[in-house]
């Protein structure tokens, strides 16, 4: 047995717990993510991607140890792991671009072109909806009649300018990346807490993007209606919803 290498290992393996634990507890209560979003996008980024190199090391370390005049062997279960991950991130993007081109198939046959907005298309539905479908250059926004009945005219230029900037800035990426980790890893705390911290980030980074073109006063009023409609406001840790809706009315 390599002492060095076991005492490297479980140091390693100690620290990926750290970061698989504690580290996500702390940031997902911490209130200064809504001040500094982008900042808080690379903290997490940063805790997953530390995460999974630390127990891919710490296995190899661990086999190390106990197999030190067999490296391949020692190797075998770190090389598992970082196979089941980048297996799991491929699968995942795999099933976005599934899911992306079946959805624009069927938005193509239920909806029918704003005749007031470039790139827009309408559902006939009255539950309030807007969201973007990436697609390139050929986005397209996605707006029900009930959201356009419900809010007024520069409201809705402000959702709208909010969804396209979830487009502008990839933010898709992020949430694909995130969520494969926690398909990946769903009994780690970390794993399903980030997502659900990275989706609430990336909501305050299309607010911020929006926000250069729309009043804050009027963006804040467009996602107390939605959120008002949907029933948002419950949620375990922080409330982002109320972070989100804070720092626009501050």
């Amino acid at each position: 047995m390599s002492l060095p290498a076991l005492i490297a290992g479980l140091a390693l393996a100690a620290f990926a717990v750290v970061l698989a634990w504690p580290a996500p507890i702390v940031l997902s209560r911490a209130a200064w993510p809504a001040r500094a979003p982008v900042r808080a996008l690379l903290l997490w980024q940063t805790i997953a991607l530390a995460g999974g190199l630390s127990m891919v090391g710490a296995l190899w370390l661990l086999g190390d140890a106990f197999f030190p005049a067999h490296p391949w062997i020692a190797g075998i279960p770190s090389a598992i792991l970082a196979t089941y991950l980048v297996a799991h991130l491929v699968g995942t993007v795999a099933r976005f671009e599934r899911q992306r081109r079946r959805h624009l198939q069927l938005l193509l046959l239920l909806s029918q072109p704003d005749p007031s907005r470039e790139r827009t298309l309408v559902l006939d539905d009255q539950a309030p909806v807007a969201y973007c479908l990436p697609r390139g250059i050929g986005s397209v926004t996605v707006l029900s009649k009930g959201l356009i009945d419900v809010l007024d005219e520069d409201e809705l230029a402000a959702v709208i300018a909010h969804e396209r900037a979830h487009v502008e800035q990839r933010h898709e990426v992020l949430l694909v990346a995130f969520k494969a980790w926690r398909s990946a890893l769903p009994w780690f705390p970390m794993a399903g807490r980030a997502a659900g911290e990275v989706e609430a980030l990336v909501e305050m980074l299309a607010d911020d993007q929006a926000r250069r073109s729309q009043p804050d006063e009027v963006l804040a009023r467009a996602i107390l209606q939605v959120g008002r409609v949907h029933g948002e406001g419950a949620s375990s840790r922080r409330n982002r919803a109320q972070d989100r809706f804070r720092r626009l009315s501050a």
